[in-house]
């Protein structure tokens, strides 16, 4: 699961030291108090940490208040260096808390010393200023009280096998990894083989003969602009107007700082809103321009009580028809906004609220509660007499649909990706007014919003109207999917699959896609470099990969994208089969 792996090293320290212990003598602290040394740990806490944790309660990790009582600096200092030899090693604590959240972290090795002892000074300021005491775990034989069981199947091994070749190497928009926050990527729509592809720090790039330069840098335009803390914020996605050649229209989401900007979809004043998602639609001057001069228009803008599973995709049905009714019509996928793990899962998984839902929405209608887009009169739910109802959801029910694709081969089937809790990570087929379950199901199992830890199975006598996936991979497999596309390119291989993988360790997965969707095994597909095997993190020079797989619907190439090294290679050949 993304939630710690990708997000902070502070999960680092929780693996450690958030443990029963008891009879130990703690250590005393001695961090620097200063406003200068303070400030910058501030800084680096939410950049680093706050996408995950907190320092006085739990959110998607335990809160970190304390921690510096019970570990000296130096012991706290080694393993956020090295986390995996601590692992490794067999010390109890990190082992089994490891196990717990089903993680293994990456080293945090490029932070330099002082910037560790700042972010601590900050903690340990923070404690002392609210007690604050530490999170204790009970140990019971050296080993946490919960099931290791594997859920699901295991994901099988082909005999397909891809080489990859190198594309473009994205400037770095960061001097510490990851280098880029590379995330989405676009053709042009005139399909003149220029490609388009979004870092989250605020930049779309525009390629053109293996050179990227800045298309669009949405910093300076974007009223309070954020892309802290981490993970899921930023300049979440962009999608062209199928009508771009006319009318010159792109739509972007992004964060905003909250300063009280009145929201379209607000929840009580009791609950605290952490940041806002806006949808917005900018148009630019001249198409043919290189460098986007244009104005912009607000549609939507959501409040959100975490730092995580915002409104991260968009996209419109490529290759269809005027005449087809989903024609210009744009697709939102918006998280629970870290909601559940946030204590508040009423705010969710129910048509009065816009998080965890796909919505559809005519962009340049203007029948909407706000006036500012149109409700399509065939969405599911336009006819709902609730007034509360939001009549844009198309279907509801999610944690984190990471990324929308559609296959018209097949006839018209959406893909969406859902990025899971603990123990399973989703590709779901969307169907019109379709509920996936999140947050009473995870995978086909139950699951409890005061226990996101465990999953069960559903009693048969359970009320369970939840479409199940269509594809799961459990945690031994991986932790967070990245959504993919149905390749249809000349790569035989290849084709007539569902191409995705794992954000975390960059493994590439498919499966087969035929009309029935009748084949939900998952295959993994080999990387071969130089003739020889190969794997992504090993090409990154990354353990933490930041996969991310986009596809040409134009020319039918497919791409891999690596956040931690900037990079984008193309698939340049597959050989071999499913079966081995």
């Amino acid at each position: 699961m993304l939630k710690f792996l990708l997000s902070s090293f502070c999960f680092l320290i929780s693996v450690t030291i958030l443990i029963n212990c008891a009879g130990s003598k703690k250590p005393s602290t001695g961090y620097a108090d200063d406003k200068k040394t303070l400030a910058i740990g501030k800084e680096l806490f939410n950049t680093n940490c706050a996408s995950c944790h907190a320092i006085d309660h739990e959110e998607i990790g335990p809160r970190l208040g304390g921690i510096t009582h019970l570990l000296p600096e130096k012991a706290l200092t080694e393993f956020i260096r090295n986390p995996g030899k601590v692992i490794e090693s067999g010390e109890p604590r990190a082992v089994n808390l490891s196990r717990k959240y089903k993680m293994v972290m990456p080293s945090y090795d490029f932070l330099q010393p002082a910037e560790i002892n700042s972010i601590l000074a900050y903690i340990d300021n923070e404690t002392k200023l609210h007690p604050i005491e530490p999170l204790l775990v009970k140990i019971e034989n050296n080993n946490i009280s919960q099931t290791n069981e594997r859920f699901g199947t295991p994901v099988k091994k082909s005999g397909i096998q891809i080489e990859l070749e190198d594309f473009v190497q994205i400037p770095a928009s960061s001097d510490k990894p990851p280098l880029t926050r590379i995330a989405n990527m676009r053709p042009h729509p005139s399909s003149d083989g220029t490609l388009y592809v979004s870092d989250q720090r605020g930049i779309i790039y525009r390629i053109q003969n293996n050179q990227a330069a800045v298309f669009f840098d949405i910093r300076p335009k974007a009223d309070k602009f954020i892309n802290t803390p981490g993970l899921g914020t930023g300049l979440g996605s962009f999608a062209f107007h199928p009508d771009y050649l006319s009318n010159g229209l792109i739509y972007i989401t992004h964060t905003e700082e909250f300063t009280g900007k009145k929201a379209d979809y607000e929840f009580p004043d009791s609950i605290k809103v952490a940041l806002q998602w806006v949808v917005s639609e900018w148009k630019i001057n001249d198409v043919k321009s290189k460098t986007f001069e244009g104005t912009r228009r607000e549609l939507l803008r959501i409040n959100v009580p975490g730092n995580v599973h915002g409104t991260q995709d968009i996209g419109f049905v490529p290759g269809i028809g005027k005449n087809d009714p989903d024609y210009g019509m744009l697709f939102i996928g918006t998280g629970d906004g870290g909601s559940t793990i946030g204590k508040h899962p009423e705010i969710t998984h129910h048509l009065n609220s816009l998080l965890g839902t796909i919505i559809r929405i005519d962009p340049i209608g203007n029948n909407s509660r706000n006036g500012h887009y149109g409700i399509p009169a065939d969405n599911p739910f336009v006819n709902n007499t609730d007034p509360k109802t939001f009549k844009e959801i198309y279907a509801f029910g999610f944690r984190n649909p990471h990324r929308m694709s559609w296959d018209l081969t097949h006839g018209k089937i959406m893909f969406s990706a859902e990025v899971g809790e603990s123990n399973f990570e989703e590709v779901n087929v969307i169907v019109k007014g379709g509920d996936y379950g999140w947050n009473t199901r995870e995978g086909s199992f139950g699951i409890s919003p005061s226990d996101l830890k465990n999953v069960y199975k559903v009693n048969k006598t359970e009320k369970d109207n939840f479409i199940k996936p269509f594809v799961a991979y459990d945690h031994k497999d991986g932790n967070a999917i990245s959504g993919g596309y149905v390749y249809q390119g000349n790569l035989e291989a290849l084709r007539n699959k569902y191409i995705f993988g794992d954000i975390v360790n960059g493994r590439i997965f498919c499966v087969n896609i035929n009309k029935q969707l009748s084949d939900s095994t998952v295959y993994e597909i080999n990387i071969v470099k130089d003739s020889k095997p190969a794997d992504l993190q090993q090409m990154s020079g990354s353990k933490r990969v930041d996969l991310r797989i986009e596809y040409n619907p134009f020319t039918k190439e497919m791409y891999i994208m690596t956040k931690s090294d900037g990079r984008i290679r193309r698939i340049k050949n597959a050989m071999g089969s499913l079966t081995r």
